[in-house]
């Protein structure tokens, strides 16, 4: 089945196209990016069938973005599809689905009623994710059409979890309360570890650290999440590239105060101002704090801080899940920072993670980085988001056929 996975951001369309007969039977047939839509500048970069380049046009909206991938993915010098017809089904990441879609689901009117009521709990990438499932829709009538939600996979954190100690009627009115994200990424290296440790993922206490611009660390037990770090919104949790992390919700009543900011102007401090590009002055990507620590205090003051907090999560989740099988790293920096992860380990001796140097050189590779006498199996994962949308959209649309052709069976054996 060749499925087309769609990833879109207010001004990107980030695709992948898989061939995919089974669970662990796929191919990667094709992949890229369209960016800088809406702007000048509009440019398409695409891998597939052994090529790889860039080319520009105007590209004033999703839609138009959208109709370039198909037209790249179909024409006869970059072809890798002898038609659209071949694309049997489109898998859409969807960030927030709330508490009514705690699963990956087959859009139809309903669902994406649903996604569009979400907008207020995820107004910078829903209305995105909306416009790429229209565009398909329109696009590709007929092909089924999936929904994976980054939220989807915390559906399972009991509600003393995701519960906010502020008045009820606040969760009852605007449905505050813990979603968390990254959830695609959890599932997918959670499963990945258990396969790794050759156990059944229903038998294993695990902490997922998804550390990248954005950061979120899961407690995963018997393969369900049951706490992770982001809360309401994606700025709760671990110091991340740009976003604050936790901090005390006084901080910002009283810098409005004192500063004399605007609720706008103070949600561009926390999301886009603080974090290692706060504390560093340097930078938000943390490859630079990193050259730049050996010379400069608040280079290395952020390195010590993403360490200590990560150190605080993995305590707690640790006590929550009583007992640890697994420590797993992965997204940009879990999967190539050699040292920002065993900063993160070290201390946790008495926890049983026990760091190999060795072994901790390994990147952007599946690898176990835990000493021989380690208790904690600490490794390092690459996530794969995409295929885990081609995996539930596989799935769910192989369902949706076998579902119609009983129908169909039933309607001739009716008339025979």
């Amino acid at each position: 089945m060749d499925i087309l996975v769609v990833n879109c951001g207010s001004s990107t369309v980030k695709y992948q196209l898989f061939c995919i007969e089974g669970e662990e039977d796929y191919q990667v047939l094709a992949k890229g990016i369209v960016e800088r839509i809406g702007a000048p500048g509009s440019r398409l970069e695409h891998n597939g069938n052994g090529q790889t380049f860039t080319r520009e046009r105007e590209v004033p909206n999703h839609r138009v973005a959208i109709q370039w991938v198909i037209e790249v993915l179909t024409q006869e010098e970059t072809r890798v599809l002898e038609s659209i017809d071949q694309i049997e089904a489109v898998g859409h990441r969807v960030v927030h689905g709330g508490e009514r879609l705690t699963g990956s689901v087959l859009v139809n009117d309903e669902a994406l009623e649903i996604i569009k009521e979400c907008v207020d709990l995820s107004p910078l990438h829903n209305p995105a994710n909306i416009l790429g499932i229209e565009a398909c829709r329109e696009l590709m009538p007929g092909i089924p059409q999936v929904a994976v939600f980054d939220t989807a996979f915390h559906g399972t954190i009991p509600e003393y979890a995701y519960i906010y100690a502020i008045p009820y009627e606040y969760y009852e009115k605007y449905r505050i309360r813990r979603y968390g994200f990254h959830g695609t990424s959890h599932q997918y290296v959670s499963e990945r570890a258990a396969k790794m440790l050759g156990k059944d993922l229903r038998d294993l206490k695990l902490i997922t650290c998804h550390m990248g611009s954005g950061v979120s660390f899961a407690a995963i037990k018997g393969g369900k999440s049951i706490d992770t770090s982001m809360g309401f919104t994606p700025l709760e949790g671990l110091v991340m590239g740009t976003r604050s992390g936790d901090l005390d919700p006084a901080i910002p009543l009283f810098l409005m105060r004192k500063e004399n900011l605007s609720v706008d102007e103070i949600d561009e401090i926390l999301n886009k101002k603080s974090g290692v590009l706060g504390v560093s002055g340097i930078s938000g990507d943390t490859r630079d704090i990193e050259d730049a620590a050996p010379f400069n205090h608040r280079a290395q003051l952020t390195l010590d801080l993403i360490a200590y907090r990560a150190k605080k999560y993995i305590g707690s989740y640790y006590a929550i899940l009583g007992g640890l099988d697994g420590l797993v790293f992965t997204a940009g920096i879990g999967e190539n920072s050699s040292g920002i992860r065993k900063s993160v380990c070290q201390g946790l001796e008495h926890l049983g993670i026990l760091i190999d140097d060795e072994r901790n050189k390994a990147r952007r590779r599946e690898a176990i980085i835990s000493s021989d006498q380690s208790q904690v199996t600490v490794m390092l994962i690459p996530t794969n988001e995409e295929l885990m949308i081609a995996r539930d959209t596989w799935r769910l649309a192989k369902e949706r056929g076998e579902h119609d052709a009983a129908l169909h069976r039933g309607s001739e054996e009716k008339y025979r």
